[in-house]
């Protein structure tokens, strides 16, 4: 394969998920309700049931989304022949990187599930329901951003560089509003608050690092099989003691997409695929870079364009 070439599987976090979610393509493939039948028996309940019928509420609550996506995104990736032979690297979206890790090799499925079900449980329990919150900026440069966050009371932060003018905000409830309007003050296209159920990737969220971090220990890892650039830093840690350290950090410190598919472009990507329900990743790589194609695996004409390549 040439350096022009080069594809790179990403994988989507929290907010690619819905109720009905692979309902179409599962009626196709049996392996995609063998897979989520594989996570229920990890995570003590019908997982297949509750994405498929919600309600939405519930498959919501980060302690159930966390399971259902990296189960989807496995699933989707189990349908994509070849891949560990196409692929050159990856990146996943805040939780998507965990999906990645599993495709990648670097921890067992099951493990993977587990740990992202524990993950989500330490997140929701960081902060109580109210206090915390997140708000979609559009339209302001990053720097500008940060000096809105400064400027107001409280902790708020940039917690998602989604796409050049697309940034997402995270902290405390009233900072976060504060911080929405001193945005508009400034000249923001859009400034809103987000359905979410904290205050993800900010500060707030040290606060499950250190039994998070004790999970992950009970957790085998090994260096991925292919190359995995992570939210933190946007670059591919050297060992697994750092890749262990990349995630716990990357619970409270902000989602470096922008830098993550930077990297990508820069060692030579030409193609992404999407490995997981819907198309967000899509939405922000072509606001990254407008001319790089992006294949998604959630329809069938997705993997037949994606088993063409």
């Amino acid at each position: 394969m040439s350096t022009a070439e080069r594809i790179a599987a990403i994988f989507p976090g929290q907010g690619a998920q819905s109720v009905g979610m692979l309902s179409e393509l599962a009626a196709n493939h049996a392996s995609i309700k063998l897979r989520f039948a594989e996570a229920s028996q990890v995570v003590g309940f019908d997982l297949w049931a509750m994405t498929e019928q919600g309600p939405s509420e519930v498959l919501g609550q980060t302690e159930n989304t966390q399971p259902a996506l990296l189960t989807a995104s496995v699933a989707l990736w189990d349908l994509w022949p070849g891949a560990k032979e196409k692929v050159a690297m990856m990146a996943g979206h805040s939780l998507g990187e965990y999906s990645a890790l599993v495709c990648a090799g670097a921890m067992s499925f099951t493990d993977g599930v587990a740990l992202v079900r524990k993950r989500g449980e330490l997140m929701q329990a960081a902060v109580p329901k109210g206090q915390g919150t997140m708000a979609a900026v559009l339209g302001l440069d990053d720097e500008t951003i940060a000096r809105c966050c400064e400027q107001v009371a409280g902790e708020v932060s940039a917690a998602n560089y989604n796409a050049p003018g697309q940034v997402v905000i995270a902290g405390e409830t009233d900072a976060v509003h504060a911080a929405i309007e001193a945005c508009k003050a400034a000249g923001a296209k859009r400034a809103v608050p987000l359905d979410v159920s904290g205050p993800f990737h900010s500060r707030l969220m040290d606060r499950a690092a250190d039994d998070f971090s004790e999970a992950l220990s009970a957790i085998e890892l090994t260096l991925p099989e292919i190359s995995v650039y992570q939210n933190v830093h946007g670059q591919v840690a050297g060992s697994v003691d750092e890749m262990r350290q990349l995630l716990v950090e990357q619970l409270y410190s902000p989602v470096r997409w922008t830098t993550c598919v930077g990297a990508l472009l820069d060692v030579g990507v030409g193609q992404f695929v999407e490995c997981g329900p819907g198309s967000v990743l899509a939405g922000l790589v072509k606001r990254i870079s407008r001319g790089t194609p992006t294949v998604g695996l959630s329809t069938a004409a997705g993997i037949e364009a994606a088993q063409a390549l």
